[in-house]
């Protein structure tokens, strides 16, 4: 049985859940993606993805498609390492066995 300290509090919000979702399965997305994915607004967005940065688990590239700017996200291996940790702590708590 697992404890509840194990989960990772910069996962609590559900915003910064659902990013780290959306790039997990991804492997990268764009920020008007994320947006419209996870029906926020681009503060409260701009907000979350900062926090995860600061952590260092995503990374943003900027390049330009054609002429016009794209800003990108996508999860660093310390990133994967806690969301993972962070999933398996809350499935031990479900009580649901991995394979």
């Amino acid at each position: 049985m697992t404890s509840i300290e194990n989960l990772d509090k910069a996962f609590e919000s559900r915003v910064r859940l659902g990013i780290m979702s959306v790039l997990t399965g991804a492997g990268q997305s764009d920020f008007n993606t994320l947006k419209t994915m996870l029906g926020v607004s681009d503060g409260n967005l701009a907000s979350h993805i900062r926090a995860l940065e600061e952590l260092g688990y995503i990374e943003t590239r900027k390049q330009f498609i054609g002429r016009k700017p794209n800003t990108s996200y996508f999860v660093t291996d310390a990133g994967q390492k806690a969301f993972s940790a962070h999933i398996d702590a809350l499935t031990s708590l479900l009580g649901i066995k991995s394979e």
